[in-house]
Parts: C-alpha cells; structure tokens; sequence
C-alpha cells in the first residue's frame, strides 16, 4: 500500500505522475489546435467558452464560502442535481461552480440551474493550469461526481489541504483492472481523498480491493433514485399538443449509433401492428442532431423535428428530439422507454428517469454503468432485456396489447425509486 513516508515510493510516484504531466503538456497545443479548427468551422458541439479548458478566461470567485463540484458531462450533471439543490436551499450564501468537461453537460446545468450556479470548463489536468484554475476558484471543498479522478487536480487539492471527495462513485470491473495497472499513478490519489461515497455494493467492493483505508470508504446508495419529478415542468408547447393522446409512444432516450437504425427498422414494422405508434428519437450528443435526422428521412418515415415547434398531426411517425435537457419531461409522454447507450456497448444510461413517470423500459444487455439499477428494475419486471430489432418488436407488441401489464410494470418501477431513496441525505450527512 502507498505510505507518503516511503522515500522509493514516493519517487516513483512523483516520476509518473511528472511524464502524465509532461505527456499532457506536450498533447496541449493538439488539443487546442482541434478545439479552434471545429471553432471556425462552426461545429454545433464547440462553443468559445471551450476555452477555459487552456485555463483561459476562468471565473474569478470572491465569495468566502465556494464549494466546486466537477461532473464530466449530462449525466453527472442529472445525478448530483438534487444534492446541489439541497445545499442551495439550505445554504443560500455558499457560492456553487459546476465544473464539466462537455458542452452537454454545460447545457445541462445551465438547463437545471440557470444562473443559481455558475458553470465553468474544468482546465486540462497540467499542473500549471489546475493550479491557476485552483487560484481563481478559491474552493473550500471539491466534489467529483462518479467518475473521472486527476491525478494532478487531486494532489495540488490535498497539497493545499481542500477536500476532495467523490459523490455517488462509480467503479466498473474495467476501470479497476486500469487504474491496478497504473498503481504509482492511483494510489496516492485513493490517500489523497477524503471520502468516497460508493453508489453501490459493487462501487464499494471494487474501492476495497484498491486499497482505499476504510475510514475514507462509504456505501451511501445511488443518488439516481432522488429524483425529484414532482418539480418536472412540461414548458415546451409541443408538450400539449392533443395529437400525442390519441399516439402510442415509444421513446429513444440517450441514443447513440446504431441504435437509432435499430429504432427506425423496429418502427416500420410495428406500424403495421400498432398503426398510432409515434417514436420519439433523442440522441444523446447534440453532434449527432443531423446524422439522425438524415436517417430518419432515409427511413421513409415522416419526420418532425423538436426544434421547428410545429405541431404534430397523425401523419407523423418520428419526432426527432434535437435539443438539450427535455429528456425526462419528454419521458412523462412515454408509454414505453427504451434507454440508449445500452446495445451500442456504451454501458446504459440512467434507467430511473423513465421510471420515474411509471413507463416500463427496455434496454440492451451493455448495461454496466448501473448494474445494480437495472437488475433491481428488472427484477420487479419494470425494464426487460432487447438484443436485437425482433425483441424490441415483441416485447413493445405485448405491452401495447397488454396494458394492465404494461401499466404494473411501470409503477412497479417508480416504487423502486421511493424504496431506495435517500443517498443524497447520506451523502451531505457524511460530508457537511
């Protein structure tokens, strides 16, 4: 195990953990080169406040009492929202920066918060750059949330005696046998933490067998299951549109490629069984707008898109959702979910944003970023396994032909919310 007190291995932590920096350094002006070219090509993804990732053009915070919690992108972003919620609420003078490293997760917060909080790119891990980020931030106390450890961020923090801990951790089988490889690298940054809040038995297990001291080790639950619909406000006009009743709607929510192929091929078939289907497509990353929008004509299915806010009529058969941070409003309009990333091996999206409007949900066997959410939905019937077209096609058939079924399946899901909430008050408890 790391000792801060072994001479040799302290050596050798040092000599890693500076070719990571000099390897980072010397990718820098790559990076940036990329980030301007797609600027002036005018990609749909790059935004100018990218630039912030070169440490340029960062916030300057004043107030006595900042506290930064870092999400890599939208789903980070979903997950710690109602923890950030509660600190707002219970403590209106702290000032909150939400760092993310995608301009989805931008959107996301400032979809959430708005100027509640304020948003900023977190600089490449150079320690130049994070030390001057640490400069103009000024935090008290860093939150990381699920995933994405630096180790120059994580030592410069604990060097200056900030807090750095990891909210509703994850850690897969995968990233355990990684981060074993590069043991010089990781373990100083499993010392230099002071908690990680495991989301899960198998999180929890997977810290332990990394040497983390078990004082710094907690399983506090999945903060997923705090969702709060209730404050869910269906504000888009297309939202009321009359049609969608009279609609039987299967909803693609986080899609990545091919599965929006798969969708389309599905929707063709199912129309001749379920003449009232409408599919609604929402692509994960909003680069892929475009591409699916060009298969969705290719499809020879008629195709509105979200962004032209004209109402749909019973012609239409896919409603191509090109937008950020609808998704789960759009969810209340589901009969079935079926949540992406999960036959494109991108391990699933977060399940529980369909089941908190009580809508049954299908997903793909790629299902490891929150096994334990899918196999306890599963388990009560709320979400059933898809491989292939022909199993989205008989399972949406017999859900469409069985409603009672359908509807149980679906409530059944949203009890699973109720009966595990309360990661988040377990987290603020070990924390503040």
């Amino acid at each position: 195990m790391y000792s801060f007190n072994n001479n040799a291995t302290t050596l050798t932590t040092e000599l890693c953990r500076g070719l990571y920096s000099l390897l980072f350094s010397l990718l820098l002006p790559l990076f940036f080169l990329s980030w301007l070219g797609r600027l002036i090509l005018g990609k749909q993804t790059v935004e100018w406040r990218r630039i912030q990732r070169f440490g340029i053009h960062l916030p300057k915070q004043t107030n006595t009492e900042t506290l930064l919690i870092h999400c890599v992108s939208m789903g980070e972003v979903t997950a710690a929202s109602h923890l950030i919620e509660v600190l707002l609420e219970q403590n209106p003078s702290l000032s909150v920066v939400v760092s993310t490293t995608t301009t989805s997760g931008a959107q996301q917060v400032n979809t959430i918060f708005a100027d509640r909080v304020q948003h900023c790119y977190l600089p490449y891990d150079v320690p130049l750059l994070t030390r001057w980020f640490l400069y103009k931030i000024q935090p008290q106390q860093v939150l990381i949330t699920e995933v994405e450890l630096w180790p120059n961020l994580v030592n410069l923090c604990w060097r200056k005696h900030i807090p750095v801990s990891v909210i509703n951790a994850r850690m897969t089988a995968r990233s355990m046998k990684q981060y074993q490889r590069i043991k010089a690298l990781f373990n100083p940054m499993l010392h230099q933490l002071n908690k990680v809040c495991a989301q899960g038995q198998r999180d929890f297990d997977h810290y332990c067998q990394l040497g983390i001291a078990a004082d710094k080790l907690h399983l506090t639950g999945n903060m997923k299951f705090d969702l709060e619909v209730g404050k869910l406000e269906q504000q888009a006009p297309i939202f009321d549109n009359n049609v969608l009743k009279q609609r039987f709607v299967l909803i693609a929510g986080s899609t990545h490629e091919p599965e929006e192929q798969l969708l389309l091929a599905a929707t063709q078939q199912l129309l001749k069984s379920i003449p009232e289907l409408l599919l609604i497509i929402v692509p994960r990353h909003p680069q892929r707008f475009e591409e699916t929008f060009t298969l969705c004509q290719q499809s020879q299915l008629n195709t509105a898109r979200f962004s032209s806010q004209q109402p749909l009529d019973q012609k239409t058969k896919v409603l191509l959702v090109d937008a950020i941070g609808v998704l789960k409003q759009l969810y209340a309009l589901a009969d079935v979910a079926f949540v992406g990333g999960s036959i494109a091996h991108r391990g699933g999206h977060n399940p529980l944003e369909a089941a908190a409007f009580s809508v049954p949900i299908l997903m793909g066997p790629s299902q490891h970023n929150n096994p334990e959410i899918c196999s306890t939905l599963a388990d009560v019937g709320a979400l059933k396994d898809v491989a292939e077209q022909q199993d989205i096609i008989t399972q949406v058939e017999y859900w469409y032909a069985n409603s009672d079924v359908r509807q149980s399946a679906g409530l059944a899901g949203q009890q699973i919310l109720h009966d595990n909430a309360g990661a988040t008050q377990k987290t603020l408890s070990l924390l503040f």
